[in-house]
């Protein structure tokens, strides 16, 4: 028999991510300037105010709120219609010291420890060409052609940043995605005159525009395939969506750890991500944990795998390593685990180091999944404590790197 399974995603103007957002470009800003400061902000949005609070220790100061009135004009929080402005919200900011007690269990040896207690999963899937689940990634496509669409301001005029999107695929018993059942899209838009115009309007440019643009451009085969006369939709379900973004919802950072991470496949060790300097193994360690996981898919050794890391804080390995193949292996998932614990170093250090952690890479994050998107080398720009601006070259989601698979292959003794 057939099952269902579904995924969901949010555009870069819910209230949750615009809260992601801001933390991530806080952090951002203070590792440009400070690439060993300890940072953990945490961000509320709400009806016309955003509040900043959280542990930093740094030897610099930033501006806090330019931060976020900036984000919020990037993301299109800049007409008065959205009743909520870039440049008219409040702001509060309370910023403290990080506890020097955790400083000291952390620093206390040569080997940096886990900033604190943390079980981190990493999770790949030989389903898409980027090791992610599909039903996530055509939710996250969904809401990233939508954005496209208002940024470029020739069609579909009316819509707002707030988003959200629901993909449920159906798959075979042989566990094959051969249907999407249901599209689930709800968008903010602009008043209209007529609730019943604006609903059939927006049905009708979401059928003849935006489902042809996510057919067209999402990389993934037979994709035409997929979208049946069968496939369900629900599109602003509720009718009208005019009242969205912080005047509608409250938003707060790390409420949407599954669209941040594998859309409900695998599993999450619950420790959000947005706002956290690597020192944080909720964040560092689950990207580690990605890293291996689809290395290890691609390289052959299982269909699809799940990994789970433990930490302890202060402590620099390990507590404990566990591995799920869901029977898509020839190899033994305790001895995967092993092999897993011998040849990767997953202390803080080498977490760090291999993947270059401490640079400002972490706005782009925030938004659309912190898993599957291209390893890329970009430049960025932050201003600079003394007046100066600061270039600075990075690479973005180097965890993304398919580069252990050889290492991999020989250690299996699988043939390339």
């Amino acid at each position: 028999m057939s099952y269902l399974f579904t995924s969901e995603s949010v555009s870069e103007g819910h209230p949750d991510k615009i809260s992601d957002q801001i933390s991530d470009a806080i952090l951002d800003h203070f590792l440009a300037n400070d690439p060993y400061a300890k940072v953990a902000i945490e961000t509320l949005v709400t009806n016309g105010q955003i509040i900043i609070a959280g542990e930093v220790h740094s030897s610099i100061f930033i501006n806090v709120q330019e931060i976020a009135r900036n984000l919020l004009r990037k993301i299109g929080y800049i007409k008065h219609d959205y009743k909520f402005h870039a440049d008219s919200c409040g702001i509060f900011s309370s910023i403290q010291k990080q506890s020097s007690d955790l400083r000291e269990g952390i620093y206390k040896k040569e080997e940096i420890g886990a900033g604190d207690q943390c079980i981190v999963f990493g999770y790949a899937i030989k389903e898409t060409e980027n090791y992610m689940p599909l039903s996530l990634e055509l939710s996250h496509h969904v809401l990233k052609e939508l954005s496209k669409i208002r940024n470029e301001g020739k069609v579909m005029t009316y819509l707002r940043p707030d988003a959200k999107s629901q993909i449920t695929l159906e798959y075979s018993k042989k566990h094959i995605p051969f249907h999407i059942h249901t599209v689930v899209l709800s968008t903010q838009h602009d008043e209209f005159d007529s609730k019943e115009k604006m609903h059939q309007k927006i049905v009708q440019d979401v059928r003849s525009i935006l489902i042809p643009r996510v057919r067209k451009n999402f990389p993934y085969p037979n994709m035409h395939q997929l979208f049946t006369e069968k496939t369900k939709y629900y599109i602003n379900s509720t009718g009208k969506f005019v009242i969205g973004g912080p005047h509608g919802d409250t938003g707060l950072t790390g409420r949407k750890i599954i669209v941040d991470t594998y859309g409900g496949r695998g599993a999450h060790g619950g420790g959000a991500f947005s706002g956290k300097d690597p020192s944080k193994l909720d964040r560092s360690g689950a990207y580690a944990a990605r890293h291996i996981a689809k290395n290890m898919v691609a390289a052959g050794i299982s269909k699809e795998l799940l990994i789970q890391i433990s930490y302890a804080a202060g402590i620099s390995r390990p507590l404990g390593i566990f591995v799920n193949s869901y029977g898509t292996s020839i190899f033994d998932d305790a001895s995967i685990a092993l092999h897993i614990r011998d040849n990767f170093d997953l202390r803080p250090y080498a977490i760090e180091k291999k993947f270059q952690l401490r640079q400002p890479i972490y706005e782009e994050t925030s938004v659309y999944g912190h898993m599957g998107k291209t390893p890329k080398k970009v430049f960025k720009y932050f201003p600079g404590i003394s007046g100066n601006t600061i270039k600075k070259e990075v690479e973005l989601f180097p965890w993304e790197k398919l580069d252990c698979i050889p290492m991999i292959q020989e250690i299996f003794h699988l043939k390339n």
